[in-house]
C-alpha cells in the first residue's frame, strides 16, 4: 500500500518512527518515496507523487479512513502513546484511550499532520 503525501520528508520521519515502534524496517528509499516492511510481508509506502492533486487527506471523504496495525502488548502500546505527541502524531479519542473502539478493543487511535488516521491494536493472545 502506498500513500501519496504532500510532504515527503515530514511524513518519512513521523511514519518511520511509528512503524519502527510496531516492528516494521525500513524497506526501500527511492527519488520521491520510503517504504517499511512489516515481518510478515505487509509493505507500506509514504510518496511524494508529482501527480499529487494539492489538499491534506480527508479521512471522511471516498477513500482510505484509517489504517489499522498491531502491537505485542499493552505496555508497547501504552509507550506508542507516550511518544507520539514528540513524532507528530496527535492521538484522537484521548477521553476514551484504551477503548474508544469498544470495551473489548484495546487500541489507540492517532493521525498525523497530513490527516492520516492509524488505529494500534493490541494484537489478540
Amino acid at each position: 500500500m502506498d500513500l501519496w503525501v504532500e510532504d515527503l520528508d515530514r511524513a518519512a520521519a513521523s511514519w518511520g518512527w511509528l512503524l519502527g515502534e510496531l516492528g516494521w524496517t525500513e524497506f526501500q528509499t527511492w527519488e520521491g518515496g520510503r517504504s517499511w516492511a512489516h515481518p510478515d510481508g505487509t509493505y507500506l509506502g509514504v510518496e511524494q507523487s508529482p501527480d499529487l492533486a494539492p489538499g491534506r487527506h480527508d479521512r471522511l471523504r471516498a477513500g482510505l479512513n484509517h489504517l489499522a496495525l498491531t502491537t505485542t502488548d499493552r505496555p508497547a502500546l501504552d509507550a506508542v502513546r507516550a511518544a507520539a505527541g514528540q513524532h507528530r502524531w496527535r492521538e484522537l479519542f484521548a477521553d476514551r484511550y484504551p477503548h474508544a473502539g469498544g470495551p473489548e478493543h484495546t487500541a489507540l487511535f492517532l493521525e498525523d499532520e497530513q490527516g492520516f488516521e492509524v488505529e494500534v491494536v493490541v494484537a489478540p493472545e
